[in-house]
């Protein structure tokens, strides 16, 4: 039996909540509270079981972002598909593609994260896998010039990632699992 998924709007909340208590609250991210306050993340639910849709509402996420400035980046949660971490995997390899068939690439970069979320060289109850481990599986669209702008201004952007992890160990395994899961 599937177990049912609360609606969209709970969905965007819990996201929206592990946005700021996670990605803001550890700096995970140090660009993301700046466009938390301005409100120009977009948050959006796809309910689909099936790539194809999937990656058509990818697309049409992308033309959104062509004709509407006022986006800034756009976080694309699927909430009831790619649960295994492997298919998930296979969904992100298709966004990529998806953008370089429609000549976006270089115009947008596609981020994950997943409730699963493990990096390729750490076990699975590793704290730094936490960096990247959402309530659910999503995709993060990101405008490449904003990006390389944002990255210009921040000293020692190459070590983002290993700062990360490094907080994130410190804190703990139920540290950073219990802050996550308080966004539920």
């Amino acid at each position: 039996m599937k177990k049912e998924l609360p609606s969209d709007e709970v969905i965007i909340a819990q996201t929206q909540a592990w946005v700021k208590n996670v990605v803001v609250g550890c700096n995970f991210c140090p660009f993301a509270n700046r466009e938390v306050q301005r409100g120009s993340i977009r948050y959006t639910v796809v309910r689909s079981e099936d790539m194809e849709t999937c990656m058509e509402a990818m697309f049409a996420e992308c033309e959104l972002l062509d004709s509407d400035e006022s986006i800034e980046t756009t976080l694309v949660i699927f909430p009831g598909m790619f649960r295994q971490f492997k298919d998930y995997l296979e969904l992100i390899e298709n966004c990529e593609d998806m953008l370089e068939d429609n000549d976006y690439e270089g115009i947008y970069q596609v981020a994950g994260f997943h409730e699963d979320y493990q990096f390729a060289d750490a076990p699975a109850d590793d704290p730094a896998n936490y960096t990247n481990r959402s309530l659910y599986p999503m995709l993060h669209l990101l405008r490449e010039s904003s990006l390389d702008k944002a990255l210009e201004n921040y000293p020692d952007p190459e070590n983002i990632p290993q700062r990360n992890m490094e907080y994130a160990r410190k804190q703990g395994l139920a540290q950073m699992k219990l802050l996550r899961d308080s966004c539920w």
